[in-house]
């Protein structure tokens, strides 16, 4: 086998092998909720959901219970996100969601924090407690901006002695 034909052959296989990878990632990631139709769904209203996806975790005490589903506007330009949770996870009427990201720049997830209600949700419900997405940018605005008016309140002491 000449050097031209083994590169050829080992640029075939490397290729194969990176198409793989790609279709056991998208594959793989929709196996939880959903995949063979075992769940059921429950909206959530945010005011904002910046970077939250539709295939996003649903989480309950860090286990992954679930993905996001379709997003779209309500009326008053609010965000309604669709949840398809699994049908054995079983959720009370005052069970509250909010939008956390996994690090400082990771991706998003709602995480879901049961309540104590009797009554459960069922298919359809509405979660009526929830907690926006939190903009990183905008949190580190702020944190930059509070030292800076720190540092402006010292200078003048600093210039006086």
């Amino acid at each position: 086998m000449n050097t031209e034909t083994r590169n050829i052959v080992t640029g075939a296989v490397v290729f194969a092998i990176f198409v793989m990878a790609v279709v056991f990632s998208y594959t793989s990631r929709d196996i939880g909720a959903g995949a063979s139709g075992d769940y059921y769904e429950l909206n959530a209203v945010f005011n904002r959901i910046d970077g939250l996806y539709e295939g996003d975790d649903v989480r309950l005490a860090g286990v992954r219970v679930g993905t996001v589903g379709m997003q779209r506007l309500d009326k008053n330009y609010r965000a309604v996100v669709t949840l398809k949770i699994k049908k054995d996870v079983v959720l009370p009427k005052d069970s509250s969601a909010a939008i956390h990201t996994d690090g400082l720049f990771g991706s998003k997830a709602v995480v879901l924090e049961p309540g104590g209600d009797i009554k459960n949700l069922k298919s359809g419900d509405t979660i009526s407690f929830t907690q926006d997405s939190v903009i990183v940018s905008d949190l580190l605005n702020l944190i930059i901006s509070e030292g800076k008016a720190r540092r402006q309140e010292k200078k003048p002491a600093a210039n006086g002695k």
